[in-house]
């Protein structure tokens, strides 16, 4: 008998058991704790027991353990040898699926699931979830989305790896919808998760560490709709990208009463202003007119929207950003009037090509979440004919330089390599005509970009690499970033 044909499950919410039982939690991280916390409160009531497995004790950590103790919680420090049977554990999404520590748990546990598979199951029955992912963009688009339906009036919230987690929305209990980015780490470990709608933008090789293999990676990323039949609406799919496209013909090739929902594909293989419905017949597609306009046909009826000059967000990928949220939104229900205004209301994001300040006549850009390839090719093609002198480097992931290389001799002024990744970038660029220059740390490379440039021109730090040789995140790299920016200012004027 299934657990579903033998488990009481609340009527009130989306999928949680009236008693949620013997509960394992791996990690206390951000998710860790949170789910740490709510479950914790739930000691003596739905949760029988609480096991933490904290993995290694720091003072943070072992601060909150002593918390969450006094409510009745077991906390384990440094190993993972459980001897008892759990009904669920909740991994943290750091924990590769494929770890020792990951396997111990399934080994122990009738399920393990994420954060997110929790809080989706444990939100009210009538609440709405969009769900984003990609490689690059689901912050923006997360965002996006999430303001463009508060703007429609909606108690929408962006949550998961921007804002809140997940769980910690549901606990507080004041939105209606939830708007989540959710990573492949995240969705690896979804089993029933169904969003009303779900936007998959592009998949590029990135965390294939993590995941054993790209195959393994786009099909965590492609879990995102793998419920969609059981009650959700549309998936926005990004089939200007080679792998998603292969995605949305599998989709196609599904006659709709199996496939149980639709799906929006944004552009074709000849781009973002191409309509999958006029190429291919598809029933909806979402696409930049001929003139720049986001366009979205959905549901029988075409609803064109503003221009992708009228955006505050620069770049083409900016605009495929904005045309998957407006999409969503619309599938939806959102009123397109209101989608307009919200479209042309929102502003760029923190690290995300964001413009912070002038030294010198010369204008620079933020663009620290740019933490693999991909983003930053982005990037370099977001400042049209002006070509900015790029900073590259940080924690090196060892892809691939060839196509950055290219796009940068076609985009840029000048690079400046810096960092652990330094030499290695420097020496891909060893063969080109573009000006390229060697710098230490971060700072020895803005201040290389200052002297390289004149007044009128563009520096831009889009690392292309993580940034964990001298910061803890992209965020902390940003904002120092920005702070160095405004010393200069400063110090030279602006």
């Amino acid at each position: 008998m299934s657990k579903s044909e033998t488990i009481e499950f609340d009527p009130t919410k989306k999928h949680a058991p009236a008693k949620l039982g013997r509960v394992l939690v791996l990690g206390l991280g951000k998710s860790g704790k949170a789910v740490s916390e709510y479950c914790s409160d739930l000691i003596g009531s739905r949760v029988e027991s609480l096991t933490v497995a904290a993995g290694v004790a720091n003072p943070a950590v072992s601060e909150f353990a002593s918390e969450i103790e006094a409510k009745g919680a077991r906390v384990l420090f440094d190993t993972f040898d459980f001897e008892e049977s759990y009904d669920v554990a909740i991994a943290s999404p750091g924990i590769s699926e494929f770890s020792d520590f990951y396997l111990a748990a399934a080994a122990h546990a009738a399920e393990v699931i994420s954060e997110v598979e929790f809080a989706w199951r444990e939100s009210a029955k009538d609440s709405r979830w969009l769900a984003v992912t990609g490689t690059n963009g689901k912050t923006t688009t997360t965002a996006l989305a999430a303001h463009l339906l508060k703007e429609c009036g909606l108690k929408a919230s962006a949550v998961g790896n921007i804002g809140d987690t997940c769980i910690a929305a549901v606990a507080a209990g004041k939105t209606d919808c939830y708007v989540a980015e959710v990573s492949s780490y995240q969705l690896a470990s979804t089993r029933d998760f169904c969003p009303d709608v779900a936007i998959l933008l592009n998949i590029t090789p990135d965390h294939v560490k993590w995941h054993r293999s790209l195959e393994n990676y786009a099909l965590a990323k492609k879990k995102i709709y793998a419920n969609l039949a059981k009650g959700g609406t549309a998936v926005v799919m990004d089939a200007t990208n080679d792998v998603v496209r292969g995605f949305v013909r599998e989709l196609k090739a599904t006659p709709d009463s199996e496939r149980g929902f639709a799906y929006i594909p944004m552009g074709t293989a000849d781009g973002i202003h191409s309509s999958m419905r006029e190429k291919c017949g598809s029933a909806n597609a979402a696409y930049l007119s001929a003139t720049d306009e986001l366009v979205a046909e959905w549901n029988g009826v075409k609803t064109t929207l503003v221009a992708a000059s009228k955006l505050q967000i620069a770049g083409e990928h900016n605009a495929s950003n904005a045309l998957a949220a407006a999409a969503a939104a619309l599938a939806l229900g959102a009123d397109p009037e209101k989608v307009n205004k919200g479209l042309t209301s929102f502003a760029p994001l923190e690290h995300r090509i964001e413009p912070c300040g002038t030294v010198a006549g010369i204008r620079f850009y933020n663009d620290s979440k740019a933490t693999n390839v991909d983003a930053t090719l982005k990037a370099l093609a977001a400042f049209g004919a002006e070509r900015p002198i790029v900073l590259l480097g940080g924690d090196d992931k060892g892809t691939d330089l060839s196509e950055l290389v290219a796009e940068s001799e076609a985009h840029c002024k000048a690079v400046v390599c810096f960092g652990d990744a330094g030499a290695r970038f420097l020496a891909a660029f060893e063969d080109s005509k573009l000006p390229h220059y060697s710098a230490g740390k971060m700072e020895d490379a803005l201040d290389a970009g200052i002297a390289h440039a004149s007044a009128g021109d563009i520096v831009v730090l889009s690392p292309a690499c993580a940034s964990f040789d001298e910061f803890s995140g992209f965020e902390e790299r940003g904002r120092v970033f920005k702070g160095m920016v405004a010393e200069r200012a400063r110090r030279q004027g602006a």
